[in-house]
């Protein structure tokens, strides 16, 4: 190979290839996923982390109960109860923070990605992935899978699909077996109290009760043929997982 080949490779292997979004509003690219990796979102994710776990910690007295059964530097999934709008943030608080940037809880795209001040929120604190809830979710479903092919993603999904209205436990919808039949990704059931008390749906300002995020074993439904009644089985088998948890006392 001349030198004059040599040069043109080199120029070939540095050439600069523009960020996919570059040509979007801010709203596109908030609304948007996957997202490009900017440096000021990070910066600004990591920040915000920070100053919710600060606050957690003083304010909630946030606890979290079995973190190390966490697999970190692997793909996989954490499902839990809804209770409130903190719940995210208790589940997100549980991740490391070097490891913030590839967990992605699932929001509902119509709530929590609707304006600009939401978008930004939703995109650049929580990291949440836009899930979009017509049609079952299917087209969110595939994005998803997609997501944890690739090692070190965490999803968070809450399989009761929108928070509790009196603190009494949802039904785990069939979708997060459908998502998880025949993987070998890790199925981690998480168990929140202390939110609902917190910041029951249609409160403002939390009141400063105390939250427990209550970590349980991994599961793996590799094994599971597709099927509706497999998808229903694996949502009963994690809403009893999850919910087996809850600390006898509060029973």
């Amino acid at each position: 190979m001349t030198s004059t080949e040599n040069e043109a490779e080199d120029v070939r292997e540095w050439q600069y290839e523009p960020a996919k979004d570059q040509n979007q509003s801010l709203t596109e690219l908030l609304q948007g996923f996957p997202r490009e990796p900017h440096l000021w979102m990070y910066a600004l994710r990591t920040s915000a982390a920070l100053i919710i776990r600060s606050w957690m910690k003083l304010y909630h007295r946030f606890e979290i109960r079995g973190k190390e059964r966490l697999p970190i530097g692997k793909s996989f999934i954490m499902v839990a109860n809804h209770q409130s709008h903190l719940d995210t943030l208790c589940l997100v608080s549980a991740i490391p923070l070097r490891n913030i940037h590839r967990a992605f809880p699932a929001a509902a795209a119509d709530y929590f990605f609707k304006g600009l001040p939401s978008s930004a929120f939703s995109s650049i604190v929580v990291n949440g992935l836009p899930f979009k809830r017509q049609a079952r979710g299917a087209e969110s479903l595939v994005l998803c899978r997609e997501l944890l092919r690739n090692k070190g993603n965490i999803l968070i999904i809450f399989p009761e699909g929108t928070r509790t209205t009196d603190g009494s436990p949802g039904v785990f919808k069939p979708g997060i077996g459908l998502l998880c039949s025949g993987t070998d990704i890790p199925i981690i059931p998480c168990y929140l109290e202390g939110a609902y008390e917190s910041l029951p749906k249609g409160a403002w300002f939390p009141k400063p009760s105390k939250l427990i995020l209550h970590i349980g074993e991994s599961r793996v439904y590799d094994d599971n043929d597709a099927g509706r009644e497999t998808f229903q089985h694996i949502a009963s088998d994690l809403e009893d997982a999850v919910f087996s948890l809850k600390p006898t006392l509060l029973k």
